[in-house]
């Protein structure tokens, strides 16, 4: 990662969860917070004023709170990064079929923010990306965050509070999907803040990599974007491992194309031809007829998958193996599967890069890592027949369409919802039913429970969707049968 996205990404952990400002009671819900005091955001150099001025004048046009100018004098503190980028230019000819190396500006950006309360506790937490791509997107992202973050004062979101626990020096080792890794890397940081004897690392090296550690009792917990990924390594270990939901993610496909001014659809019968090697160029009539408008090249398409066993690849097949009987015949759905073409790269960041790199190139990773990278996300065409982009909203629709039962198995893709985004996926953390050490048992349950709470409201911020509530408390019931 660049050193702004490291940067980023450390900015969002909040203030030590045991400090509070001298004198200043902290309210014990959203409700109660009537003074705001919005931070710098993280992002470039002589940006960081624009949206912030942007978000406190937005937030100025509502009357139920107020704006301080002091942290010492808020109930609660808005933070958060976010960046604005060129994505190329629209011609001014749109009937010329070139793609335009000059013309009308086209900006991609997205704002990112958390509410917390002055212990540092999160309240709510949000990712805006603009719906438009003119000059005004740091307006309309602020627009758009400020009308959130009354919303969430409205409702009274609370803030569980965070328990400083000392307890016994421990250590707990995770390893697994990449897919999850930018709110994992998060919450561990905000976790050990109230655990001080707590080591808690995750190596985020791919689902089957994580879990074939775990079954070889190298790390304590793992994580997959797969619910099948015990049964497909290891058929005869499944029962001796429990699977608890953490969060919900999307998987998008990415794209190179330079000057691409607007963003492209998918059927799943192109990204299909694209990953089976029958559409070889952008120009395709498949990739024509649901692009009307915007003039593809006649460039050669270079596909960019997976190297390792990964959830993430598991989630893309899955989609295209539930739409497609082409695909399902040929390849079907795995953690690894014989791609029929492509270039390489190991994880979501590196799937990234690569793409970034090579132009004409199509990959697929987590929501994030397309924002963090700057590339343009292509939109999915879902079981309503709509083409959906990925956000909170279309990425929430799909998880609260699903049917998932008492082991937490379910595949999210092509949720049927109006609005779903079809290829939404839960992931996994993957635990011992039976830990030994009592206070590794310890430290891994209380780490579930709190994942399960305030770990919820910070998952936002980085692009993923809260579990809904009644999975929460299945999960929380669950978390009995670690013994």
């Amino acid at each position: 990662m660049s050193a702004f996205r490291n940067k980023w990404i450390i900015r969002f952990v909040g203030c030590c969860a045991i400090c509070q400002l001298p004198g200043v009671r902290t309210p014990a819900s959203a409700a109660e917070v009537k003074r705001l005091y919005v931070e710098p955001f993280t992002t470039k150099p002589g940006l960081e004023q624009k949206l912030r001025s942007d978000v406190i004048a937005e937030l100025r046009k509502f009357s139920s709170v107020s704006i301080v100018e002091s942290q010492s004098d808020a109930d609660a503190i808005l933070d958060g990064g976010g960046e604005i980028w060129l994505r190329g230019y629209r011609s001014l000819n749109p009937r010329s079929g070139r793609l335009p190396s000059a013309g009308t500006p086209v900006y991609g950006g997205f704002l990112s923010v958390e509410l917390r309360n002055t212990r540092g506790e999160t309240y709510w937490s949000y990712l805006a990306t603009p719906e438009s791509d003119s000059e005004g997107v740091s307006e309309e992202l602020a627009k758009r965050i400020a009308r959130h973050v009354v919303e969430a004062l409205d409702r009274g979101e609370a803030s569980p509070q965070t328990i400083v626990s000392p307890g016994p020096p421990t250590v707990l080792k995770g390893a697994g999907a990449t897919f999850p890794y930018p709110v994992y890397a998060k919450w561990l940081t905000n976790y050990r803040r109230s655990h001080p004897n707590l080591k808690i690392t995750y190596d985020p090296i791919g689902s089957e990599n994580g879990v074939r550690r775990l079954l070889g009792g190298e790390v304590d917990f793992g994580a997959s974007d797969s619910p099948e990924a015990i049964r497909q390594i290891a058929p005869n270990e499944e029962g001796k491992y429990l699977l608890f939901p953490s969060v919900v993610g999307a998987v998008v496909p990415i794209v190179n194309l330079p000057g691409l001014s607007g963003d492209i659809s998918f059927t799943p019968e192109a990204l299909a031809g694209i990953y089976l090697g029958s559409i070889r160029k952008w120009n395709d009539p498949v990739l024509k007829q649901a692009n009307r408008g915007l003039p593809l090249p006649d460039l050669e398409i270079v596909v960019v998958h997976r190297a390792d066993g990964s959830g993430t690849s598991y989630a893309w097949t899955d989609f295209l193996s539930k739409t497609v009987p082409e695909w399902k015949a040929q390849v079907g759905s795995a953690l690894a599967p014989a791609w029929p073409v492509g270039r390489m790269a190991q994880g979501n960041e590196g799937v990234a890069a690569l793409v970034k790199e090579l132009g004409g190139s199509i990959g697929y990773v987590e929501f994030i890592y397309a924002l963090q990278h700057h590339l343009s996300i292509g939109k999915v065409r879902n079981a309503k027949g709509q083409f959906i982009g990925a956000s909170l909203e279309s990425i929430r629709v799909a998880a609260d369409r699903a049917m998932i039962g008492d082991e937490f198995k379910a595949s999210l893709v092509n949720a049927p919802g109006a609005g779903a985004y079809p290829i939404t996926s839960l992931t996994w953390l993957v635990v011992p039913s039976q830990i030994a050490d009592e206070g590794k048992r310890h430290a891994m349950t209380d780490f579930l429970r709190w994942m399960l709470g305030p770990g919820q409201l910070q998952a936002a911020a980085l692009g993923y969707g809260p579990l809904p509530k009644d999975l929460v408390s299945r999960e929380e019931a669950a978390i009995g049968k670690i013994h």
